[in-house]
This record gives C-alpha cells, structure tokens and sequence, in this order.
C-alpha cells in the first residue's frame, strides 16, 4: 500500500502528507484521457430522441472537423463538446468546457463554452426560446469561431447514413491535447511540475 496522508482536516496538513498525495497524482493525470474517453463511451446508445446516439454525434462532428483540416485541439474540442451531456442536462456546455480548460486555447475553450447558444440558433425557436440568443455574444472576438463550429461541424452531425471515423482515429488526438497542460491553479506546484515529467 502506498503512503497515505494522515490528516482529519486539510488545515492540518503538512508538506508531509501532501509528499504522499503528490506521490500518488503523475499516474493519476496520466490516465487521464482513459477516464475521458470512458466517459465519452457513455454516449453510446444514448439517443435522446436524436436520430442518432450522443456518441455517433461526437464522432460525426470530429469527423467532419477533421475531414475540413482543422488542427488537432480544435478536433479533439468537436469530439467532446458534448461530453457533459450525461451529467450536465441542463448545461453540457459547462462541463464540457471545464474538462477541456486546462488543455485548449481560449478560443477553442470559449467555442466549447457557448456553442450551446450557438448551435440554439437552429433550433430554439421550436422549444419556445430566442435563436437569437447568440446575438448577446455578437463583437466578441471568438464569435465567429463559435457561430462557424455549429454551422460546419455541430448542426450537420445527426446524419444517420453518415460514416464517422471510429473512436480509434481520435484517441491518439485526445492523449496528446490532454499532455500538455496550459493553465490550472495547480501548474506551478511541485506535484504538477513532477506529473509532466512522469
């Protein structure tokens, strides 16, 4: 059994216990990309009353990002944009978004971030609610970005004869974005600077 910290109460911690928890989080974050691509598998036979599974749609998207020649981050953002759809009814686009954080650009965070609005263009006038509600976004610099990636990649991803690559095409995609840490309050830490060396 590895060490363990013997706290009750964090306040009590000492640079002791956190040697121990630091110890344990290098093989912890690598596998990292496993527990996403689990999760993302959740997806799968998950239809909503979509003419196709949540997972067939991540892929469909992914598949048409990387078939237009985005680059690899943008890629691995289409795959998962979705992602919080199993926990987060209400706001997928959160948790997708937080998942990604500490590994995309800002623009590709922010696309992730808001394409729940975005791609509402399409279809909120049918539940009630304003397709114009993007238009509060409008003069933000990643608006663009955010209006291209529902219109190109999102909105066209429910194709029941469509042929999305398999999952194995984008793994490799997904482990090299999620290696590269870009911003988290924990980067500067002696455990997360031993975690990209492990």
């Amino acid at each position: 059994m590895n060490a363990r910290a013997t706290f009750t109460r964090m306040e009590e911690s000492t640079a002791a216990d956190w040697q121990a928890i630091g110890a344990e989080f290098p093989a912890f974050a690598k596998t990292l990309p496993d527990r996403v691509l689990k999760h993302l598998a959740l997806l799968d036979g998950d239809y909503g009353g979509f003419p196709i599974d949540r997972y067939q749609h991540s892929l469909q998207t992914a598949t048409l990002a990387l078939r237009d020649g985005r680059d690899e981050e943008y890629v691995v953002c289409a795959l998962l944009h979705d992602i919080g759809d199993t926990l987060g009814c209400y706001n997928h686009f959160d948790i997708a978004a937080a998942i990604l954080k500490p590994f995309v650009s800002e623009a590709n965070l922010w696309m992730v971030q808001n394409h729940g609005i975005f791609q509402g263009y399409y279809f909120f006038h049918h539940i009630g609610l304003d397709r114009n509600l993007r238009e509060q976004f409008r003069g933000h610099e990643h608006f663009a970005r955010t209006e291209e990636f529902c219109a190109l990649y999102d909105n066209p991803a429910f194709d029941p004869a469509a042929k999305p690559l398999p999952i194995s095409e984008f793994e490799p995609m997904v482990r090299r974005v999620f290696s590269q840490v870009r911003r988290s309050v924990y980067q500067a830490s002696t455990v997360a600077q031993n975690a990209a060396q492990a």
